[in-house]
């Protein structure tokens, strides 16, 4: 198994975009397998969706319908509304197994891989990336 441990800078973000970094990691894979990004964090999230056509914008928005920030929370440490992040795992995955083909990541067309993190209280997130062959 190999396996690789990067940091992502979250600050002012909350939905940012790694496909980059994931397929970074994947140069130089040969034959089949599977490639696991994991997020390693309690108030942090992995999703496979389109960017750039205002789907980010929308993800927050339909997280913060579901998990307002308000102090409704029985978890109350940290800023008000901070217990929405703790949330936030249990509706966007802490984790993503992609198949990798021939040396190649399959993703969709559209499919971009992003962390989600609407936990302005740490904004350096560690990711790891291991890939298992087949």
């Amino acid at each position: 198994m190999r396996t690789e441990r990067i940091t992502v800078d979250t600050a002012g973000r909350q939905v940012i975009d790694i496909t980059d970094r994931v397929l970074g990691f994947a140069g130089g894979l040969d034959g089949d397998g599977l490639l696991s990004v994991f997020v390693p964090h309690a108030t942090a999230g992995l999703a496979l969706v389109e960017t750039g056509a205002g789907s980010e914008g929308d993800l927050v928005e339909a997280i913060e319908r579901l998990l307002p920030r308000d102090g409704r929370y029985r978890h109350r440490h940290g800023s008000e509304g901070h217990g929405a992040d703790h949330l936030l795992p249990a509706f966007v995955s802490s984790s993503l197994v992609l198949p990798v083909v021939d040396g190649d990541v399959v993703l969709g067309t559209w499919q971009r891989v992003v962390i989600v993190d609407t936990n302005r209280e740490n904004n350096a997130r560690s990711l790891v990336l291991s890939f298992v062959a087949g």
